[in-house]
């Protein structure tokens, strides 16, 4: 386990990188709180950051605006990172409907979630991983700004283990249970722990492997790293710590002692509503909350605790609550990755948790120490930052008076790929324009992306094109993630050669395959029409060497202007290095993914396959006699499935060979 960052790849800096690293890294060094970096579409900007890292060596945390964003740069540090820790921290719910009450028909609506199972166990990984190393990094979209339960507990209540260690196996058990860890015989995931005789095996809820604790009377005499599913012996360790399996840990004084200071803020809430003649009120809060206090006094648990955080965390009203950020040292580095999107979700947080929250306490259904299971408000967060690098192809406001202008910037793509050449129409006849212009692109094969002011203009473009032969997509609010996929996987393969929409072409949208970008109605103000949101949907044609954007607009706004000085100025800048250094740019080469379904049919096929492979193969071994080579055989295929991640290949095989052995009455 290494402490320092190493990059590993055949890649060197190039372009505006050396210096962008160079700049940020020397001025985080000195000690400057906020830096900017501006980098356009393509140019490198993770590898910059993975090498600013690298030269500081702090611990960093990386705040995505989105899942998909997230897991993207995820997978780029985890591939230039691969001997350091490197973790996934997102929201763990697939399905999530927050409580509510609407009083103007008297609905309760109350909280209904699915938890994705692998996500929580990434999330506890990434706590992990902060409290044990510092060569981490943790890259999270905006939910690392909830409360997840106090570090200094969570890390207080671990169960530390060594060889020659005396302690009773009982109290081993007993100090899992404590933690969430829930004892069973036969099913063995995260989270579990088994016990046969004197061995003790754990699978901590945050880990791949399992850990085996051996024992001689009331002494560790052992203590190894498995695999869990084949029990094999991967590591010897000489000790070992194992922390929760959930964030929220509630030591036993604190329990008590929230307890009291629950049932007190009740009392006083019920008077408050009394003296205010709110009778069904003050009956429908006592119901609740007593029924949550008798069910943590027996189960230690109850259904929304998170809503009594404050109590149980022994925090005073307004105070902010424990976040991912607390589990960090105090010397680390954010990254805010679109900052533009990303600041302004930060800020919104907390007003929207807050209004829906007022009308709950208000009719009697949670007590006011609700409002504080919250966000971190903007300052909060603020407050907590040692040194950030807002990373933007378009900075917001805020970010450059922060750090006083943009600190660095990278325009300059190695790949020698150049901003698109911008031209602009007159709005009218723009329909009838624009359809030369696709004709144009699809004989070239190449895609269209069109973007318009209302989901009706859309709608009836979509239409439109469609009823005149155009393949053309419709891409709206309401399409969901997997829905979102299929529909930009179509538009590269070529089901699809338009794609249409509103504020859904901007940031996030690899799409190498486009070479028009069509902005309708250019000249007009608003949000969508602003100068960043024109420089970063010009930007979605970058990607493409014939690469170009037409903007229809009766009159040039100021933010037309701005954004094609800005996008001519990268331009300029980019043809001049290609020139000075004999680059002839390319359209970028990007695999196009699978659908989920032909990945999950994919999936159920290779499954398929190896029954029909393995059942012929036991066939063979059986007719010749051989049960022992019968078992090697599937004991070799099921250490390589799992190897491969392939877990549900690798249960297969070892029901498989455990039906064998039961048949053959072969001793494990």
């Amino acid at each position: 386990m290494s402490s320092k960052f190493k990059i590993v790849s055949e890649f060197e800096p190039k372009g505006d990188q050396p210096t962008a690293i160079e700049t940020l890294a020397k001025n985080i060094k000195n000690g400057k709180k906020f830096l900017t970096l501006l980098g356009a579409t393509g140019t490198g900007k993770t590898f910059s950051i993975a090498n600013i890292i690298e030269a500081i060596n702090k611990p960093t945390l990386v705040m995505a605006p989105n899942k998909t964003l997230a897991a993207q740069l995820y997978n780029e540090l985890k591939e230039l990172f691969p001997n350091n820790a490197v973790h996934y921290f997102v929201s763990y719910y697939d399905y999530y409907q927050p409580e509510a009450y609407m009083p103007t028909s008297g609905m309760y609506i109350e909280k209904d979630f699915s938890v994705n199972e692998e996500i929580e166990k990434l999330r506890l990984a990434s706590a992990h991983a902060v409290r044990t190393r510092k060569d981490v990094i943790i890259v999270a979209t905006v939910s690392c700004i909830y409360g997840i339960g106090n570090p200094e507990e969570w890390s207080a209540v671990s169960l530390n283990l060594e060889v020659g260690q005396t302690i009773d196996r009982s109290d081993i058990i007993k100090g899992l249970i404590k933690m969430n860890y829930e004892r069973k015989s036969v099913e063995f995931k995260q989270g579990i722990v088994r016990v046969k005789g004197d061995i003790v095996d754990i699978f901590p809820a945050y880990l791949d492997t399992a850990i085996r604790i051996s024992l001689f009377g009331d002494e560790i005499e052992s203590i190894h790293e498995i695999h869990p599913i084949s029990n094999k012996v991967l590591k010897k360790l000489p000790n070992c710590r194992i922390f929760p399996a959930t964030h929220f840990i509630i030591p036993e004084a604190n329990k008590i002692r929230a307890l009291e200071s629950i049932a007190a803020e009740l009392n006083k809430q019920i008077q408050h509503f009394k003296q205010e003649g709110k009778y069904a009120e003050a009956q429908r809060i006592e119901r609740r909350v007593k029924f949550d206090l008798e069910m943590m006094r027996e189960m230690g648990y109850c259904k929304g605790i998170e809503n009594y955080s404050r109590h149980l965390d022994g925090r005073q009203p307004g105070t902010p609550p424990m976040t991912l950020i607390d589990y960090f040292p105090d010397d680390f580095l954010i990254v805010v990755d679109e900052s533009h999107i990303t600041i302004p979700q930060i800020h919104g947080m907390i007003g929207g948790d807050r209004s829906r929250k007022k009308n709950l306490v208000q009719f009697g259904w949670r007590l006011p120490s609700a409002f504080d299971n919250r966000p971190l408000t903007f300052d909060e967060w603020e407050n907590k930052i040692k040194n950030i690098i807002f990373m933007s192809a378009t900075p917001g406001d805020y970010e450059l008076k922060k750090s006083g202008g943009v600190s660095a910037e990278q325009i300059i793509r190695p790949t020698g790929l150049v901003d698109p050449t911008i031209e602009i129409r007159p709005a009218k006849n723009q329909i009838d324009d624009l359809l030369e212009e696709i004709r144009k692109v699809v004989e070239r094969k190449n895609r269209v992306l069109i973007t318009t002011l209302t989901k009706r203009m859309a709608e009836d473009i979509a239409e439109y094109y469609a009823d005149l032969g155009v393949k053309i997509a419709y891409l709206h609010s309401e399409v969901d993630t997997v829905e979102r996929f299929e529909i930009l996987r179509q538009l590269r393969e070529g089901t699809y050669d338009v794609l249409v929409g509103i504020n859904l072409l901007r940031e996030g949208l690899d799409l190498p395959e486009v070479e028009l970008v069509a902005i309708l109605d250019a000249d007009k103000l608003g949000f969508l029409r602003d100068t960043r949101s024109l420089i970063q949907t010009i930007g979605r044609a970058s990607r493409n060497v014939m690469g170009r954007a037409i903007l229809y607009g009766d009159r040039i706004s100021p933010a037309m202007r701005a954004a094609i000085r800005e996008t001519n100025r990268r331009r300029d800048k980019q043809i001049a290095f290609n020139e000075e250094n004999h680059i002839t740019p390319q359209t970028i080469k990007k695999n196009i993914l699978k659908s989920l379904s032909e990945e999950q049919e994919l999936k159920e096929k290779e499954v398929r396959r190896l029954k029909k492979s393995v059942k012929r193969k036991i066939i063979e071994l059986e007719e010749k006699g051989d049960v022992d080579i019968m078992v090697q055989y599937l004991e070799n295929k099921m250490y390589l499935a799992a190897k491969e991640l392939r877990f549900e290949d690798a249960a297969y095989l070892r029901d498989k060979i455990q039906d064998i052995k039961q048949t053959y009455e072969i001793k494990a």
